[in-house]
């Protein structure tokens, strides 16, 4: 999957993330993240948000997240959700996606 264009997913609301994906011009994936979590866990934020892209195919993008103490299943859904957009896919497998948690 590429990313070809903005897009957003989520909300600022409390226990969610807002998810920002553009194109990059690099082979890497650069995230951005502003959480009031960030000290306890930004690393693991920023893994989930990278594991998620990587299995959807996608190795370069830059990537904003604003985390209001959204939980990893819904940093991978909103992730998934703006990836999609992204690449302006209109059928989601939602299939596989949830095998990734069996």
């Amino acid at each position: 999957m590429e990313i070809t264009k903005s897009a957003v997913a989520g909300t600022v609301e409390s226990s969610d993330i807002m998810i920002t994906l553009d194109p990059h011009e690099g082979s890497t994936i650069e995230i951005e993240l502003d959480s009031s979590v960030e000290k306890q866990f930004g690393d693991q934020i920023r893994q989930v948000i990278k594991e998620t892209l990587e299995k959807l195919g996608i190795t370069s993008a830059k990537v904003v997240a604003v985390d209001k103490g959204a939980l990893d299943c819904t940093i991978q859904a909103r992730t998934v959700t703006a990836a999609y957009r992204a690449a302006d896919q209109k059928a989601y497998n939602w299939k596989e996606i949830d095998s990734w948690n069996a």
